[in-house]
């Protein structure tokens, strides 16, 4: 990342997060457009973000650290990072990408460019889904950089991958990606008026996760024993 200056550091955030929120959304699109069986779809859906989330963070992820997300950008900006300023312009770029990612899978498909979703997600349920989300996808980021750097593409990828099917809300875990979904009256799509419930889950399950895995990652320093000399 010292490589890259902030502006392209900063088109990086919001070319991957649009590439992810139009894989995404497109996808949707396609599945609910090739089958009506809900699972299927979800499967459809599902795959192709798993898969596209290794791709970019491979690709990316060496200019800007490939966040592509305001919980994960506000973990790093907690760690110390990254600068507060940046930290708030790569979640402008974040979103910014992600709302053109919509717009771009509306182009594809022959959609109106803004269709506000429909479709509710709120509860209780569907807000501790997110906050289990968004924790799990930080801990396994901070976990594979302490332990497999070179494994995080993949890791995230299989984690989002597998989450999509054991949250209840299919794990958007992405406060970019949420805002960006609520543009969409299709598959993917979230209503607006549910953005904050969802918002707040996803930011608490990041900074939960930190906390946590901040002391689980800690490496516990043992004493060097006393040299012989010293006790005579």
């Amino acid at each position: 990342m010292a490589d890259f200056d902030l502006p392209r550091r900063l088109a990086a955030e919001a070319l991957g997060t649009g590439l992810l929120v139009a894989t995404v959304v497109g996808s949707g699109i396609m599945a609910e457009t090739l089958t009506k069986d809900v699972a299927l779809a979800l499967l459809g859906n599902t795959l192709p973000t798993g898969a596209i989330l290794v791709v970019l963070i491979t690709i990316l992820g060496p200019i800007s650290g490939a966040h592509f997300n305001p919980a994960v950008t506000l973990v790093f900006t907690l760690k110390g990072d990254l600068p507060i300023r940046e930290g708030v312009l790569y979640g402008a770029a974040q979103i910014a990408g992600g709302i053109a990612g919509t717009l771009a899978a509306h182009l594809m498909f022959a959609l109106p460019l803004i269709d506000f979703s429909l479709k509710t997600r709120s509860g209780g349920p569907q807000w501790f889904a997110e906050g289990v989300a968004a924790f799990g996808l930080v801990a396994t980021i901070l976990a594979g950089i302490r332990f497999q750097r070179d494994a995080v593409p993949w890791l995230v990828g299989l984690y989002i991958t597998a989450a999509y099917w054991f949250t209840a809300s299919t794990s958007f875990a992405n406060p970019a990606v949420a805002i960006a979904r609520s543009l969409t009256n299709t598959f993917s799509g979230i209503r607006p008026a549910d953005l904050p419930g969802f918002i707040l889950a996803e930011l608490s399950g990041a900074v939960i996760a930190l906390l946590l895995m901040s002391w689980l990652l800690r490496t516990s320093r043992v004493a060097d024993p006393i040299p012989q000399e010293a006790k005579l």
